[in-house]
């Protein structure tokens, strides 16, 4: 069996190994098998071998290409295959919120403080935690709700229309946090994000074009730490 590709040129392959999937209930295993060609005869597969090490990296390698190292900056706080993770201090930025309610109207386009905050993407997938402390968290940091309209529970944000990057690399990090803060609030997914006594809208008025720090008192803590944020997240 032979396959031929167009990527800007043309490419021959021919067939090598062979890799069987064997599912039952609860487990999985994998065998390989070197293939036999002939010229009036279907391929045949070889006796099953166990899958090592190298063969496994060798085969990642070829499928993913030639990943480049990068430079983590002291913001990141973890890397790994196609997920990162970073925290940002406290800020001023504008936030703009749109419903159908007209909910959060006379917020819309204003500039506030914001929390310093815990970033992921994985997969794909943007999720945001708060930080109570002004500084970089460590594992076993106790993170907070981040107090903003389009969140789960869990953290992750409904990203509608969000222009989305299409990497997890150190570059992208400017267009997640871009991408975040000019898309549109448009509603809660918790029921509380605030301990304010005003609530949410309590708490974003009172802070709209202040040049104040984000006052950590009105932050939900939560027992989850910045370990259990990171590895849940790649589950």
């Amino acid at each position: 069996m032979n396959v031929e590709t167009s990527i800007g040129e043309n490419y021959h392959y021919e067939l090598h190994e062979a890799l069987l999937v064997y599912q039952g209930r609860g487990s999985s295993f994998v065998t390989r098998h070197e293939i036999t060609q002939s010229k009036n005869a279907p391929p045949v597969l070889g006796p099953a071998q166990p899958l090592t090490v190298t063969f496994i990296d060798s085969l990642v390698r070829s499928i993913g290409g030639n990943v480049k190292a990068e430079i983590l900056p002291e913001n990141v706080i973890a890397k790994g295959d196609r997920m990162i993770a970073w925290w940002t201090p406290q800020r001023r930025k504008a936030m703009f919120y749109k419903n159908s309610e007209n909910k959060a109207k006379h917020l819309n386009g204003k500039v506030f403080p914001q929390p310093a905050l815990v970033w992921q993407v994985s997969e794909g997938n943007l999720k945001i935690r708060a930080l109570v402390e002004n500084e970089r968290p460590t594992a076993g940091t106790k993170l907070a709700v981040a107090p903003f309209w389009n969140l789960s529970h869990h953290g992750s944000v409904c990203t509608g229309s969000m222009r989305r990057p299409e990497s997890a690399l150190v570059a992208s990090i400017p267009s997640w946090e871009q991408g975040f803060y000019e898309s549109n609030f448009t509603h809660s997914n918790i029921g509380r994000l605030t301990r304010h006594k005003g609530g949410f809208d309590g708490l974003w008025s009172a802070l709209a074009g202040k040049r104040v720090p984000f006052p950590k008192a009105s932050l939900i803590e939560l027992p989850e730490t910045l370990s259990q944020f990171i590895h849940e997240g790649r589950q």
